[in-house]
C-alpha cells in the first residue's frame, strides 16, 4: 500500500465539520501538530471554504489566514504543505511562504493560476467542479455520464497545463467527489477508480465526511466517520495515491492494517 495522506487544516470560521474550532491561529498551529503527529504525509492549509453554498472571501482575508499560518508550519513541522486555494495570488503568496502543493478545487482553469503552478514548479492537484461552490450542487446532471463527462474535463485541464510548460510528473487528478455530484454521481465514481487510474495521473482523494453518505445513512457530518473510513478503505485497495482527510489517525491505522495485509504472503500447504 502506497497511499498517503493529506491531513485537512481549514483556517476558515465556517467549515462543514470543525465549525471554525481551528479558526484561531494558536487553535491552528496546535492542529497542524496534531496532524503531524497523528501520521499525515502532508497539510493542506485552506482560508476559504468550498462546501455547496459557501460565500467568497476577500483575497486580503484569505491571505491573512493562510500566509502566517504557512510560514509557522514550515517553521516547526517538517512535512510538506498543500495550499487549497482558487485564487493565484493566494497560491502565488503561499509557494513563496514554503507550500510546494497547489490544490485548486476550480482545477486551474484560471490562465493565471495555471501560470502560478507552472512557474512555482509546485506539484498541481487538479479537480473537477461542476459550476462553483455556490450553485454546484443546484441540480447537477451529466448527459455523457459522470465519468465520461469528468475524464474529458481534467484531460483538457491537464492539456492547457502540458501547454503552459507544465511537467507531466508534477500533476494529480482529482475527480470531485461531493463537487458538483448527486449521490448516485458520487457512487459511480467510486465504483469507477480504476477508470479514473487509466488516464495516466496519480489519483488525490477527498471522501472525508462528505455529505452523500450522510444522505445515504441520515446522519450529520460529525457522524461520518465510520462511512468515512470504509471508503477510505475502497479507496485505498483501489490504489488512490493520496486521500485527503479529517481522521488523520483513523485513517493512518487502516492504512496501516492494508499495508499488513498486502505484505502478508501465506505459507503454501502441500
Amino acid at each position: 500500500m502506497h497511499t498517503k495522506l493529506m491531513g485537512i487544516l481549514n483556517a476558515t470560521p465556517d467549515s462543514s465539520l470543525d465549525k471554525g474550532k481551528h479558526f484561531s491561529f494558536e487553535k491552528a498551529i496546535q492542529r497542524a501538530h496534531e496532524i503531524y503527529q497523528q501520521g499525515a504525509d502532508i497539510i493542506d492549509i485552506g482560508g476559504e471554504s468550498t462546501r455547496p453554498g459557501a460565500a467568497p472571501v476577500s483575497l486580503e482575508e484569505e491571505i491573512q489566514r493562510v500566509i502566517p499560518l504557512i510560514k509557522e508550519v514550515r517553521q516547526s513541522i517538517p512535512l510538506p504543505i498543500s495550499i487549497d486555494t482558487i485564487k493565484w495570488q493566494v497560491a502565488a503568496a503561499a509557494v513563496n511562504a514554503g507550500a510546494t502543493f497547489i490544490n485548486d478545487v476550480s482545477g486551474f482553469r484560471d490562465p493565471e493560476m495555471r501560470r502560478v503552478g507552472v512557474e512555482s514548479e509546485a506539484t498541481l492537484f487538479v479537480m473537477h467542479m461542476q459550476g462553483e461552490p455556490r450553485t454546484m450542487q443546484k441540480d447537477p446532471s451529466y448527459s455523457q455520464g459522470v465519468i465520461k463527462e469528468i475524464s474529458t474535463w481534467l484531460m483538457e485541464r491537464v492539456g492547457e497545463l502540458l501547454e503552459q510548460g507544465a511537467h507531466k510528473d508534477k500533476i494529480y487528478l482529482d475527480p470531485g467527489i461531493g463537487f458538483g455530484k448527486t449521490v448516485a454521481h458520487n457512487l459511480e465514481i467510486v465504483h469507477n477508480f480504476a477508470e479514473l487510474k487509466k488516464l495516466g495521473f496519480p489519483l488525490l482523494l477527498g471522501l472525508s465526511r462528505k455529505s452523500f453518505m450522510g444522505k445515504i445513512n441520515n446522519k450529520s457530518y460529525e457522524e461520518l466517520l465510520p462511512e468515512s473510513l470504509a471508503m477510505h478503505t475502497i479507496a485505498c485497495m483501489n490504489g488512490i495515491d493520496i486521500l485527503r482527510v479529517h481522521d488523520v489517525k483513523e485513517s493512518r491505522d487502516i492504512i496501516n492494517l492494508l499495508k499488513a495485509y498486502s505484505e502478508h504472503i501465506p505459507e503454501k500447504r502441500a
